[in-house]
């Protein structure tokens, strides 16, 4: 039976939900979604991979920004993850992962320009900060055991070396190689605003119409995806990480005046910058608050209470695809199939998609959400219900779903499901980006319009929203004693 904690929680976040639906936006506004969603299906179905020049290219750069971005982004993170235990590294850490590769690529742009470097920090920034706080928690949760069996008196950083990080290596090491998949995920949306990555060729080809070039480039993703622990060796690794910057491009020069302008002039708030000091700075302050940064925090919220809720909903409904106690090998193969294109697909991705198929709304963004969160803790949550050993006389069907496996299962959902609240909340803030009315919409507007001192301050609620949704999640993880960092 579930305890009564995660009950009510669970019905809680529900009520939220339903609350949440009675006020947003969702609709679909197209006059033919559905034959224009039939439509990219076909495009899917006869993909037309040699009518686009430089996809190849796009492909190889796609890898390229992941393999950089995360090396750089896991050795910061190890180091970080070091001091982690100190309160301003864990509030640095928070910041730099709180806000978004994308929003750290607009930033970037505005100085850097198209060059190579944005799209590496880009990565690199949030994941430093998404590294140190996992590696911390692994650190953390470790056996002690056998840091006592070292003789006494040895060196803290030699008993680390020799006994916590080999034991930590294989959680080390997994975690690591997800982050890589991530890594191309994020590399692919990149394109969006513009780095020569696979989102550049996707949104173009959808702009166009040309749906079985957008399939095609689809397709090639997922099977880079999929193909990744045929290619990705260990042997192999240090050949990639060293081959990888030579084939990130050139891009144009840094005008290192550009930088220099955009800290000191464009991001300081236009009435100090403009002499009317503090007496001009807080209608400055209310006037974002009141026109942009409190509709946004809303729609963000809202959004992400639906979207975190259908995710679990989808996750429940998903497990049994892949879980050994359900189907034969077919029916399982094909689950893995879907999983695997539903969790490979980055959310910006999938949102983009249903955005040009069914009209600007909140409903893209969280049937998005849904399916690539859905995917991912459905994966994990059917791959450990399969480790689940039934009495041979366990009833079969519905029963045995609702009442011998989602009653075992349930308490790591939630906690996988809590865990990735924060990200949730990170990606709807982006979506705005596509014209939802989220923070990133805000964000957006004001640097078509030049108006950094405003992004910026935006991103900064951005930022701080997504802290505080983390520092909540990890307070219900610790109150329903769920483990504080899920693994499977």
């Amino acid at each position: 039976m579930l305890a009564y904690p995660t009950v009510r929680t669970s019905l809680i976040f529900l009520a939220i939900a339903i609350g949440g639906l009675l006020v947003a936006d969702i609709a679909i506004t197209t006059a033919n979604p559905w034959q224009d969603l039939g439509q990219f299906f076909l495009g899917v179905a006869t993909p037309n991979f040699f009518s686009t020049e430089g996809l190849a290219t796009a492909l190889l750069r796609t890898v390229a920004f992941a393999f950089v971005g995360v090396t750089l982004g896991s050795v910061f993170g190890f180091l970080l993850s070091l001091a982690y235990r100190w309160l301003p590294v864990r509030l640095f850490c928070a910041f730099i992962r709180a806000i978004h590769e994308l929003f750290w690529a607009l930033i970037f742009l505005q100085f850097f320009g198209f060059h190579p470097l944005t799209g590496v920090l880009a990565i690199a920034i949030p994941y430093a900060g998404i590294f140190a706080k996992v590696y911390s928690e692994i650190f953390e949760e470790a056996d002690p055991e056998p840091g006592r069996l070292l003789p006494p008196g040895t060196n803290r950083a030699v008993a680390f070396l020799y006994a916590k990080v080999p034991d930590c290596w294989v959680q080390l090491r997994t975690y690591t190689a997800y982050r890589l998949e991530c890594g191309l995920r994020s590399s692919a949306i990149l394109g969006f605003v513009g780095l020569p990555t696979l989102g550049f060729y996707l949104e173009s080809s959808f702009s166009m119409g040309m749906y079985s070039d957008a399939g095609a480039m689809l397709i090639l993703f997922y099977v880079l995806i999929a193909t990744m622990p045929l290619w990705v060796r260990p042997k192999l690794l240090p050949v990639f990480i060293l081959a990888a910057p030579f084939f990130l491009g050139e891009g144009m020069p840094i005008v290192w005046g550009n930088v220099e302008r955009f800290f000191t002039e464009d991001i300081v708030p236009a009435p100090l910058r403009e002499g009317e000091g503090l007496a001009g700075l807080l209608p400055w302050l209310g006037d974002v608050m009141a026109n942009e940064a409190l509709p946004g925090i809303w729609n963000t919220v809202v959004l992400t209470q639906i979207a975190l809720v259908a995710t679990g909903i989808l996750s429940l409904l998903a497990f049994p695809l892949i879980s050994r106690h359900f189907g034969g090998p077919v029916r399982r193969t094909s689950g893995h199939v879907l999983l695997v294109i539903a969790r490979s697909t980055p959310e910006y991705i999938l949102a983009y998609i249903l955005l040009q198929l069914w009209g600007p709304s909140m409903l893209p963004a969280v049937v998005a959400l849904a399916l690539h969160n859905g995917g991912i803790i459905g994966h994990l949550i059917g791959r450990q219900s399969s480790t689940i050993h039934l009495r041979p006389d366990a009833p079969r069907g519905f029963v045995r779903y609702s009442w011998e496996l989602v009653p075992r299962l349930y308490r790591p959902f939630l906690a996988f499901l809590f865990y990735r609240w924060e990200i949730i909340m990170r990606e709807t803030a982006i979506l705005g980006i596509l014209g939802i009315y989220t923070l990133g919409f805000y964000v957006d507007s004001s640097i078509q319009e030049l108006r950094f001192d405003r992004a910026m301050l935006l991103i900064l609620i951005t930022a701080l929203l997504n802290i505080g949704v983390d520092t909540l999640g990890r307070y219900i993880r610790r109150r329903l004693a769920l483990q504080t960092l899920p693994t499977c």
